[in-house]
């Protein structure tokens, strides 16, 4: 059986790793991008504004390391959501809406691409992914 690459990637357009991990790992051709904080990567601070601002912080740190690897959201196959209150929910829901899925194709109806998600209680928001890299056709 050939070897299987594993791949880091790595950017200096979001915050960088400050443990034993990194942003994301490619191996094969799917990618493992590690939980986005709402922080912005030039302070290492999370971003004022509550809920709404934060998620879409970590979008935005997301969007930047799946540019990393040569892909964007429509990569995107699964994401995790940690919320410190799920009554967060809507407002994240409607955040996740506006920046993820409008930014895939503004004129096209934002249901036609979906992602796993799950939701879970934890910090403010973090946000994970799993993407893989190359085109992909969606059939039902």
């Amino acid at each position: 059986m050939a070897a299987l690459i594993r791949r880091i990637i790595s950017t200096a357009k979001a915050p960088a790793a400050i443990g034993p991990y990194s942003q994301a790992v490619v191996v094969d051709r799917t990618m493992y991008i590690s939980g986005q904080l709402g922080m912005d990567p030039a302070s290492g601070q999370l971003v004022e504004g509550g809920v709404q601002a934060q998620t879409r912080q970590a979008l935005v740190n997301m969007a930047e390391i799946l540019k990393a690897a040569g892909c964007g959201y429509t990569n995107v196959v699964k994401t995790t959501v940690l919320l410190a209150d799920m009554n967060d929910f809507t407002s994240v829901n409607d955040t996740f809406m506006q920046l993820f899925f409008c930014a895939l194709n503004p004129t096209e109806n934002h249901n036609s691409h979906r992602t796993e998600r799950l939701f879970l209680q934890g910090g403010l928001v973090e946000i994970e992914a799993i993407a893989v890299l190359g085109p992909l056709t969606d059939t039902s």
